[in-house]
């Protein structure tokens, strides 16, 4: 479905449905739909330590070795694929025999997210997710994300981060105490904050200027780091309009994008000679990610349009139109007209513990007792209540199905009265998947096409399946400016679940 202005998801509903989880005390996620760990604590840091000019036996380095399970964890654990992974070595060993850092190895990861993103640890771990592998175009684009990553080790940025944080905070806590949080104690906590945002960026333009150097000498196009900066860029916008609400394990959350770091970065890749310089790879690139997987995992379960499936919990519902569906380890999102979002994971409750009863064990802030009715969904039992707190009315519909209980949690503000009419809606699309329904659920992946005679974007854009905006998304994923055209014999990227 194509989102038009006024049915995109506002902020204010995205608030809405954080306030209502927050309010209604949700304690326990879907055993089915997250993972075990708490990603909040997992994440790497917005500049992540990396040394390179430490033992392995280093403290840093040491860090690193036990942060990355964590980060397996974070990130869906590692993506295997050899076809892939030959692909992203020959990258690899093109870049580490820059002559600036003859002696580092590395260590890479690839992650089995559909997050853009990259990062390092210490003592050489490069991480790199299969998203960014289906947004890049060509070898080039790759080396430029891996080397502007290893530009954070031979810089030592890490380490040098910590050091500027501990300094900041050693800082703020002097003014404070002398100062007993006044105005001038509170403008120094800002100006602190201030200097670590613009180190932060000096970093990243450092590790620009480090990795696109390295890549030009390595030979590949140095004018590959602007290009996919601009895609990235026009990632998150895309992103940002589909409602997706866990950026912050995107790459553009801890790697700013600005216009002027895109002039930079093609400023630099100038000193190696105009535009067409250096190599490409892009043959080789997309035979390398040919069938890779794409988007979500059936451990996640399948957006597909306005409903949401899920093949090993064998369950499913649907929003209504105009509402966008975000599926994150931790819970399924959506957003709509009117400030309306709704949520969606599950909890296991024993089998002695009626619903109705369920709704009444505390786990629920501004419950109105009174509201509690049992009820059926489609031969499931379940149980619906409403609540209400700090400006939002909220449904909340339970349903048992099988060992476990899966909540639908409405919110919407007070003057909305939309509630009642999306609550339902939702809770009535509940429905337990029958075995054949499950086994025709397949996982998306990226297929490369050569076009054939005729064939324009928009007709290659709508042979792919399963996913909505298909010409916008179509022209993202190829990199295709607006008005650029596809030639017979052209390859190009679709997605399919074919």
């Amino acid at each position: 479905m194509t989102a038009t202005d006024d049915q995109r998801p506002s902020k204010r509903a995205i608030r809405g449905l954080l306030s209502a989880v927050a309010l209604l005390a949700v304690l326990s996620g879907c055993q089915g739909l997250s993972g075990a760990v708490d990603s909040s604590d997992l994440r790497p840091s917005a500049n992540p330590v990396t040394v390179d000019s430490v033992g392995r036996s280093d403290r840093f380095a040491e860090l690193a070795r036990q942060q990355h399970p964590r980060i397996l964890a974070t990130y869906g654990g590692e993506y295997s694929d050899p076809k892939l992974e030959r692909m992203v070595a020959r990258v690899v060993g093109g870049l580490t025999l820059d002559p600036d850092n003859p002696n580092q190895t590395y260590r890479i990861t690839i992650l089995n997210s559909p997050n853009v993103n990259a990062f390092a640890l210490p003592g050489g771990y490069l991480y790199i997710t299969r998203g960014l592998l289906a947004l890049a175009n060509d070898s080039a684009e790759l080396a430029a994300v891996i080397a502007h990553e290893m530009g954070h080790v031979t810089a030592n940025h890490g380490v040098q981060r910590q050091q500027r944080e501990a300094d900041e905070v050693l800082a703020a806590k002097v003014v404070s105490d002398v100062l007993e949080g006044d105005a001038a104690a509170k403008a120094a906590l800002i100006r602190g904050k201030l200097r670590l945002a613009q180190f932060s960026r000096n970093q990243e333009l450092e590790a620009d200027a480090i990795g696109i150097r390295a890549i030009g000498r390595a030979g590949f196009d140095p004018f590959a780091a602007g290009r996919f900066l601009q895609s990235m860029a026009a990632y998150s916008e895309f992103r940002a309009v589909n409602g997706a609400s866990d950026a912050s394990l995107d790459f553009l959350a801890t790697h700013p994008a600005a216009p002027q770091r895109i002039e930079l970065a093609q400023g630099h890749a100038r000193n190696f000679g105009a535009p067409g310089t250096g190599t490409r790879d892009r043959d080789w690139y997309l035979a390398g990610i040919d069938g890779m997987l794409f988007g979500d995992t059936p451990d996640e379960g399948y957006v597909r349009g306005r409903t949401f499936q899920h093949p090993k919990l064998g369950v499913a519902f649907s929003v209504p139109e105009g509402f966008i569906i975000d599926n994150s380890a931790a819970a399924v999102t959506a957003a709509g007209p009117g400030d309306v979002a709704i949520r969606f994971d599950g909890v296991a409750v024993a089998p002695s513990v009626g619903l109705a009863d369920y709704l009444r064990s505390g786990w629920i802030a501004g419950l109105e007792q009174s509201s509690i009715r049992p009820t059926s969904i489609n031969g499931n039992e379940a149980a619906a209540a409403r609540a209400s707190a700090d400006g939002w009315q909220f449904d909340v519909t339970v349903i048992r199905a099988g060992s476990q209980v899966y909540r639908l949690l409405t919110a919407a503000p007070l003057s909305s009265s939309a509630l009642e009419s999306v609550a339902r809606s939702v809770g009535a699309s509940f429905r337990v998947l029958s075995a054949a329904q499950k086994a025709e659920l397949r996982p998306l992946r990226i297929r490369i096409r050569t076009a054939a005679a005729g064939e324009t974007a928009a007709t290659l854009a709508n042979s792919m399946r399963g996913v909505d905006r298909k010409l916008e998304l179509f022209r993202l994923i190829n990199s295709l400016p607006p008005g650029a055209s596809i030639s017979a014999g052209d390859k190009v990227k679709i997605i399919t679940d074919q």
